[in-house]
């Protein structure tokens, strides 16, 4: 009788990953037999396994993973690009950690969205044991190397995870900056982290967006509430306006996809999906959209040009990027379909 253990050395590192391994374990390669042993052993996926999970409020989960050495690891801030499978398919999201950057584990705390598949999953059916795929980190709502004397922190509904990443970090470091940290949500109730940031030695205000009669007002920002501070905001895109508005040179980040006005008159071109033999007519929306509108499912995750995930490689013809107007005509180049529109006829391997 013998046990399995992880291979945790340096050694062990190299030799799994050697070219010897590599022809020995060929064509399937050596993770798909470390797997079958714990899923998280993999050398060329970077993956966690579900450790901890609490229902903290009526919409939302907190997981806390444990991730595998090829994690990479984050800065407070950024993003991680999360794999879930569902009904046996795999769906991607990006969502920022909640814990100070070099810790081990990664806490993420995941809103649910009305509509939101795997928000609504994870909030139902997440449990210790789930393992779930990490791709791409990323993002650049980081703290800067040069620390202000004086911070505030602005987050909305699950807005509040990367900026409490950046104030356990600055904890963990022992900066003593002069810290005033405002959340937003619809009630006390939804409040996370309402607890810990009460036992905190910050000045944390609290600002909720529903009148007792339950009717949704939107979140009032009174900047009177920080005065003279560096700010870091993240919420939905009617807090970060509001916040953008009294301070031009807030860092910022928003979690809802924008909307994108579609043109009345589209530009007509034809869209070739040179995979699946499939051709639509241009109707000036993103690709992604009418991709799924001729009825095909590309991957995809934040739908806002953030994770990635939904990349896809263009043969020919042009697009414009749908956030900032640039058009790109280069063949046989990589384009995020959620935030690129044809211009003109277009050809995708999709």
């Amino acid at each position: 009788m013998f046990t399995l253990t992880a291979p945790s050395s340096t050694l062990s590192s190299r030799v799994l990953g050697s070219r010897l391994v590599d022809l020995l374990t060929g064509p399937h390669g050596v993770d798909r037999y470390t797997e079958i042993a714990n899923p998280v052993w993999t050398l060329g996926e970077a993956r966690a396994q579900v450790v901890a999970v609490a229902r903290d409020t009526p919409r939302s989960v907190r997981l806390t993973l444990r991730p595998n050495r090829t994690f990479p690891g984050f800065k407070a801030g950024q993003h991680v690009n999360v794999r879930v499978e569902i009904d046996g398919r795999r769906h991607t999201r990006c969502y920022s950690p909640a814990n100070a950057e070099g810790s081990e584990l990664v806490e993420l705390t995941v809103g649910v969205h009305d509509g939101g598949l795997v928000s609504t999953f994870l909030r139902a059916h997440a449990q210790r044991g789930m393992v779930v795929g990490l791709d791409d980190v990323g993002g650049d709502f980081v703290l800067p190397d040069e620390l202000p004397d004086r911070i505030a922190f602005v987050s909305g509904g699950s807005g509040i995870t990367p900026v409490l990443s950046m104030l356990r970090t600055l904890i963990a470091r022992g900066h003593d900056s002069e810290i005033t940290f405002l959340h937003y949500a619809r009630s006390a109730a939804e409040a996370c982290y309402r607890d810990e940031l009460a036992e905190l030695d910050v000045r944390v205000l609290h600002g909720y967006t529903r009148e007792p009669a339950g009717t949704d007002v939107g979140p009032r920002f009174e900047p009177a509430l920080i005065g003279d501070a560096t700010v870091f905001a993240c919420g939905p895109p009617s807090l970060v306006d509001a916040v953008r508005d009294h301070y031009p040179d807030a860092r910022s980040e928003s979690f809802v996809p924008p909307t994108f006005v579609v043109p009345e008159q589209a530009g007509g071109g034809r869209i070739t999906f040179l995979q699946s033999g499939t051709s639509a007519i241009d109707d000036g929306r993103s690709l992604l959209e009418q991709a799924e509108a001729a009825g095909l499912t590309p991957e995809s995750g934040c739908r806002m040009g953030i994770c990635h995930s939904c990349k896809c490689r263009k043969t020919s013809g042009a697009v414009r990027n749908l956030i900032t107007g640039a058009v790109s005509s280069a063949d046989e180049e990589d384009v995020q379909i959620c935030v690129s529109a044809p211009v003109g006829d277009v050809a995708l391997a999709l």
